[in-house]
Formats: structure tokens, C-alpha cells, sequence
């Protein structure tokens, strides 16, 4: 899909705890100026009149219809019916809230709504990370090309998206990709979310540092740089446990899905010290009873954020064979291999451009069922 000279206008919402910020896209980009308003989330009624009133105002300043609404909104949710349930963000939430027809009802067009994970992979997948690294591998003279992609996102949580050959990966119940609440590689009773998240940032640094005092993700960031007083170890240690946390996650997810993997969310901004310790992890070896070990993953796992590392990812071992009983010769390359890359565009572009294209899919596949 050609989606940058696509004229049709889609809403979008970011939906954050603290506050809805609404906008509209066209060709891609954004064409009005945000409508920013505090977001209530003890009060049903005031909640969902606050959406009413951010699309309205967003609405009043274009200058065509706009197609459809779509954007990310917290799960757990039944998102192809646009039913919204349980939230602990959002308390007001509960038994079920049918906000995606309310919001159909009440501008008579399509809405569609998804988890933030899911909407990140597929902004990586159609203008990020996936198309980046195909760029510079096709730069480099390389035959490997990617068509498949982890979006994951280190923040409040531990988000995560699939795309498959360019298609988002929804799943039968609306939960394909949900990797949160996988077993946590250290604590075998707790969910991985629990190492892969701003808490587990800040817990890992008082328990190696003994400091109670409250810091941000940030702060420990700065006392990991060495620009603020601190226990720069212990800060570092709280990334990188982060990174191999999330790491022992991937493993299983990259077994199945087989791709690239996009890294963004607010605690990206610290990928020096989460990424070595995520690759490591991923890279590492599992046993057998017998003493045989083998690497974690068919494939070997490099950190695309190192420069050094893209001669050997892009050349992998590209030789020539000899097609036996011919004449003929074949290209093989005989070396699995995975990149895991930071966002450069960032999550939050990424989720809107993919709440964008996803709706204009959406509607095109509505048109091609309907002809």
C-alpha cells in the first residue's frame, strides 16, 4: 500500500493515563494541530464524553470527512469488536465497554482500535526498522531482505507486536503477540513484565544500590552516564537486567516468528546498556542430558545499533554451490541471522502511522468483500 499519496483522512488518539491526545492523518502525516485534554479515568460518563469531544474538535478543523477513526487504547480488549474491558489504568472501565461502536454511532464511520504494541510493529514494519534494515542491506550489495518483525516496546510495560509478511498479527482472541506475561526467566512465579518495565528499573536499582529513595527511569539513566551522584553500577546492572529479561522472551517469540526486532518506548533512550545484555541472552546456549548444548536460537542475534556488526550481518556466509548432475550454480548462504535495532523514528510515530495504515487497509479490504 502507497499509503503517502493516499488522500482519505483518518482520526487518531494517543491514549495515555494522564491525557487523550487527538489528531488526523493524511498521506501519512499529520495534518491538524493536536487537541490535548486530561484524561479522567475514575468516571465513565466524563471519560468517554472527554472522546466525544477531543474527535469533535479534531473533526471541526478539517477541511474534508474524515474516513475513520483508529488508534491504541489499553487492553484487556476484544479489539476487532471494539469492546474495551477490566483496564487498571483506567478504572472506570469494567464488564465491558463498547467504546468502538459508541465512537462508529456517534461519527457514523468505521473505528478501529488495537494495543499500542501492536500498532508500534506495524509502523516499524511499514516505515521504520524492517525497511531501514532492508535499505542498507540492499546498499551493502546483500541478498537478505526481512518481511517479518517483533515490535517491542520497554516502558509502564512490556508491549509487543508481530507483523508477518506485512500483516499484523491480530490472533483469534485479539491477544497475538502478548509476550508480557510470559514465565520471567528470574523469578519463575512473576510474569516477565515484572523484569521489563520502568518498576522493574527501579526496583533492580535499589536492590544493588540500597538507595530507597525515589528515582526516575531517567535519573538512573544519568547515574548510569556518570552525570549524576549515584551508584553508577547498580544502574547500569537495572538495564541490563532489563535487557536480558526481555531477551529470554524474545527467544521464544523469535523461535516462532523468525524476523527482525524493533526495539522503541521511553526506556529505549538507554539501549547501550539494554541491548548487549538482550543479545547476549539471545545468543546464549541451551543443554541436553547428555552434555550436547546447542545456541538458544537457530539463528545468531545481532545488535544492529553497532555499526562494526553490519559487515558480518549483511555478507553473512553468501557463497556459490554446484547444482549436482548441471551445469548449473546456486547462491547459498548457510548462516541464520536476526537483527535487533532501536527505533529511529520512535514509538510514538510508529503507533500512529500504523493506526493510520491499518485503517486504510481495513477499508480497503471492506471494499474488495463488498465488490
Amino acid at each position: 500500500m502507497n499509503y503517502t499519496n493516499d488522500s482519505r483522512i483518518v482520526m487518531t488518539l494517543d491514549a495515555g493515563g494522564t491525557n487523550f491526545v487527538f489528531s488526523a492523518m493524511q498521506g501519512g502525516e499529520e495534518i491538524v494541530s493536536p487537541v490535548h485534554l486530561s484524561t479522567c479515568s475514575t468516571c465513565l460518563c466524563t471519560c468517554l464524553q472527554q472522546l466525544i469531544e477531543g474527535f469533535t474538535q479534531v473533526s471541526a478543523q478539517l477541511t474534508e470527512p474524515a474516513v475513520a477513526i483508529s488508534f491504541a487504547f489499553p487492553g484487556p480488549a476484544d479489539y476487532p469488536n471494539g469492546i474495551i474491558g477490566d483496564l487498571p489504568n483506567f478504572p472506570c472501565f469494567r464488564g465491558g465497554v463498547a467504546l468502538g461502536p459508541m465512537l462508529s454511532e456517534q461519527f457514523k464511520m468505521p473505528v478501529f482500535i488495537n494495543n499500542d504494541g501492536d500498532l508500534f510493529a506495524f509502523g516499524e514494519a511499514l516505515t521504520g526498522v524492517l525497511p531501514e534494515v532492508n535499505r542498507q542491506l540492499a546498499e551493502a550489495g546483500s541478498r537478505k531482505r526481512y518481511r517479518n518483525l517483533i515490535g517491542v516496546t520497554f516502558g509502564t510495560g512490556f508491549g509487543c507486536g508481530v507483523v508477518i509478511d506485512n500483516r499484523l498479527l491480530i490472533g483469534d482472541n485479539a491477544s497475538g503477540g502478548d509476550i508480557w506475561c510470559f514465565r520471567n526467566k528470574k523469578y519463575a512465579h512473576l510474569i516477565v513484565e515484572e523484569s521489563v518495565s520502568i518498576r522493574a528499573v527501579q526496583r533492580v536499582y535499589r536492590e544493588c544500590s540500597g538507595d530507597l529513595s525515589t528515582l526516575t527511569p531517567k535519573d538512573i539513566y544519568d547515574i548510569a552516564e556518570g552525570v549524576r551522584a549515584g551508584n553508577q553500577a547498580a544502574a547500569q546492572r537495572s538495564f541490563e537486567e532489563l535487557g536480558e529479561m526481555a531477551g529470554d522472551a524474545l527467544a521464544s517469540a523469535l523461535t516462532l516468528v523468525d524476523g527482525i526486532v524493533a526495539i522503541g518506548g521511553g526506556l529505549a533512550g538507554a539501549s547501550k546498556y539494554i541491548l548487549p545484555a538482550l543479545v547476549n541472552e539471545l545468543n546464549s546456549s541451551l543443554g541436553m542430558w547428555d552434555g550436547t548444548t546447542f545456541s538458544r536460537l537457530q539463528s545468531k542475534a545481532y545488535n544492529l545499533d553497532e555499526e562494526a556488526v553490519w559487515p558480518e550481518f549483511a555478507q553473512g556466509g553468501g557463497t556459490t554451490i554446484a547444482v549436482p548432475h548441471s551445469t548449473k550454480s546456486i547462491h547459498y548462504d548457510p548462516i541464520k541471522r536476526i537483527g535487533i535495532k532501536t527505533s529511529s523514528q520512535g514509538a510514538n510515530r510508529s503507533i500512529a502511522l500504523g493506526a493510520y495504515v491499518y485503517a486504510l487497509s481495513q477499508l480497503n479490504q471492506l471494499t474488495h468483500e463488498n465488490e
